[in-house]
């Protein structure tokens, strides 16, 4: 048993003993076997791009300037709307399917 009189002599076994745990491990074979924590991490589904949210952005700017000119009414502009955002309420609900099948 090792009785250590002192708090820094302490610190210092255990580094000792972290130091020799440590030399085991030099080899990068024996790492390839974990997981990385480090980079991008994939997605569990897949996102949406820049180019489908410039796309939803310029849907949803032409619905409020067709509305604002008159160019629509207003059960279609509602209409239209609803139907959005069903789409908003629903995807989230849908993705969690995907994710678990």
């Amino acid at each position: 048993m090792l009785v250590v009189g002192k708090q820094g002599s302490v610190s210092w076994v255990l580094g000792l003993l972290l130091a020799g745990a440590l030399t085991g491990c030099s080899s990068t074979a024996q790492l390839a076997s974990y997981p990385s924590v480090y980079g991008q991490k994939p997605a569990a589904a897949p996102q949406m791009t820049e180019e489908e949210a410039v796309s939803m952005q310029s849907r949803l700017t032409a619905l409020a300037t067709a509305r604002q000119s008159g160019s629509i009414s207003e059960a279609e502009y509602q209409r239209r709307l609803k139907e959005l955002q069903l789409l908003a309420e629903q995807h989230g609900a849908d993705t969690l399917k995907q994710i678990a099948n």
